[in-house]
């Protein structure tokens, strides 16, 4: 029986309330067992590209990402956020380690072509380096990834953190039993917006496709449900979506995700 694997990603609304996240933080920091974190960052981003005179575009949730833009998202994700995250980890004596792709050659990707929308210097991800996270993990590493990926020609590129998760969840079920986390600020995916009980406890396949017609999944959550799918049918053994505080194993009101 392979070993258990938990990876987390978090969203950026619980990253930037400092309350939320250091209560995210000490649940993450006190699982059972191997874990990795992936986390956004963008409304940060986004808040500095404005005072930096740097206009920020977004298309269908994604970010448009050209060169001063690529710059901008450098500075937050592999560095502000990220570093703030690891030192916050090891004062819960979780022994973190903050990544991007391009470290230790993670994450392979390639800029995503130009199509109907040039989304710049966007990265599709082509593989993980599997072996090298596992060497991490049983070093008694925690790793921490930011949303950059790299081409391996000396190009960062800009890649959706749910996508960044869940390529990692399909890279690391090679030689793990992986668990796939979505934590964000809602308590799962809402059957109404307003209110916040009204979660969807159970999606698969077919009540995804109702959903998408009742417009109830949309914008950022589309494509959020579109890795978990991905995920599973790559044999991840399981996604969740949810609070933080789902992550409380006496916490039940989240999101399941199966096929």
């Amino acid at each position: 029986m392979n070993q258990e694997l938990a990876i987390i990603k978090i969203g950026g609304n619980v990253i930037e309330n400092k309350t939320e996240l250091t209560k995210f933080l000490a649940l993450f920091a006190h699982l059972n067992g191997h874990k990795i974190l992936v986390h956004g960052g963008g409304k940060l981003a986004t808040q500095l590209a404005s005072k930096l005179g740097v206009t920020s575009k977004m298309v269908g949730g994604r970010r448009i990402t050209d060169t001063e833009t690529l710059e901008v998202i450098t500075m937050v994700y592999a560095g502000l956020t990220n570093k703030n995250i690891v030192a916050l980890l090891q004062a819960n004596n979780c022994n973190a380690i903050g990544l991007s792709g391009a470290d230790g050659d993670v994450i392979q990707a390639h800029k995503r072509p130009v199509g109907e929308i040039d989304y710049g210097f966007a990265g599709d991800v082509d593989g993980v380096n599997t072996p090298m996270i596992s060497k991490l993990l049983d070093a008694g590493l925690t790793p921490v990834f930011c949303a950059m990926t790299h081409d391996g020609n000396g190009q960062l590129l800009n890649t959706n953190a749910d996508t960044i998760a869940s390529e990692l969840a399909i890279g690391m079920s090679e030689i793990y039993d992986t668990t796939l986390y979505y934590c964000f600020e809602k308590k799962g995916v809402l059957k109404d917006i307003k209110d916040e009980n009204s979660v969807v406890k159970h999606i698969d396949s077919n009540t995804y496709k109702q959903l998408l017609v009742a417009g109830i999944i949309a914008d950022g959550m589309l494509p959020k449900l579109e890795n978990c799918f991905h995920a599973l049918n790559k044999k991840v053994n399981k996604v969740c979506i949810g609070h933080p505080s789902m992550l409380d194993p006496e916490n039940e009101l989240f999101t399941t995700i199966t096929l």
